[in-house]
Formats: C-alpha cells, structure tokens, sequence
C-alpha cells in the first residue's frame, strides 16, 4: 500500500474517532433508514463525504455477491454503493450501476472526490461495473465472484483500459 493511500486512510480513521465524540444525529433504532434525499438536493459538505468514505472504507474484506445488497450476505458494486448512500446520506438509489450513472451528473477524473462514483466497462457494455472514488486515484469496489470489497487504482490497465468516466451525486459542482 503506497505512503499516500496509508495516510488518507489513517486521516480518515482519525477523523472518524474524532466524531465519536459527537451526538449522533441518526436514530439508534434497529432497522432505522433515514428518509431519501432527492437526488441533486445532496448538499455538498466535507462531512457527508466522510461518512459516505466511512462507510466505504468500513466495508472494505466484505465479501462479494452478485445481487448482494447488505454486508452479512454479502455485495455486489451497485449494491456496496447503495448501501453505502443509504446508510451515509440517506440517499435510496437503485441497485443497478447503469441506472446510478443515468441519475448523476459527470465529472472530469481530475475533478473527482471522495464520495463520487466511479463507473467501468468490464463486460461489453457501458456502466457494467462501479465503485466509490476515495481521492489519490483510488477506489473502493466490489470486484467480481469469489472476491472481496477491496481498493484499486484507476490507474491500473484493467480499469484504465475500461475507464467510462467519474460522476456525482452531490449537488453544487
């Protein structure tokens, strides 16, 4: 792991223990999901996008399953994604990547930040596979069977080669 990406991950744990000295602002009910935001209404603020790279980075050895749509059972990339909006933003998305990507706005590699979606052609087709964009030209995805949640570089071939482009969900670019 490159000095770079330890240091965003050790920033963003220290973050996180940092919060936990604040009052939580969700429910602590069982089964709590709070409402869905409109999409385009996501307000863009540091805060939301270290939840939603809290989240991420918290699902990071969970095991892959196709159609997979919570942790315990396992995820596929749409369903990481949704999960992660869901829990971190209140956002409900669809589990479906091309779907996700016809709701957000683009945005240049150069411009993406931690919190944007990162979208892929892995099986002849546009929008087939997805990830979270954790900034330092790093993602976190859920790769394919028999995987597990894992960080990799947009720089890679595999996913240079298959690249379709970065988007976002947060309103204000």
């Amino acid at each position: 792991m490159g000095t770079r990406l330890k240091f965003v991950l050790l920033a963003a744990v220290a973050a996180l223990l940092a919060a936990c000295g604040t009052a939580p602002q969700k429910s602590a009910r069982p089964g709590y999901k709070p409402a869905p935001t409109p999409i385009g209404q996501l307000n863009v603020d540091s805060a939301q996008r270290q939840e939603i790279l809290m989240y991420a980075l918290g699902l990071l050895d969970v095991g892959y399953q196709f159609g997979g749509n919570n942790p315990e059972a396992g995820l596929d990339c749409s369903g990481m994604v949704s999960f992660i909006y869901r829990n971190a933003a209140g956002v409900a998305l669809p589990h479906n990547a091309a779907q996700i990507a016809q709701m957000a706005r683009p945005v240049e590699r150069k411009g993406l930040q931690a919190g944007d979606l990162v979208f892929f052609n892995t099986l002849g087709r546009s929008f087939s596979h997805m990830g979270v964009y954790i900034g330092d030209g790093k993602f976190i995805h859920a790769p394919s069977s028999g995987g597990k949640i894992r960080v990799d570089s947009l720089d890679k071939p595999y996913f240079a080669e298959r690249f379709e482009g970065g988007r976002t969900l947060f309103a204000g670019r």
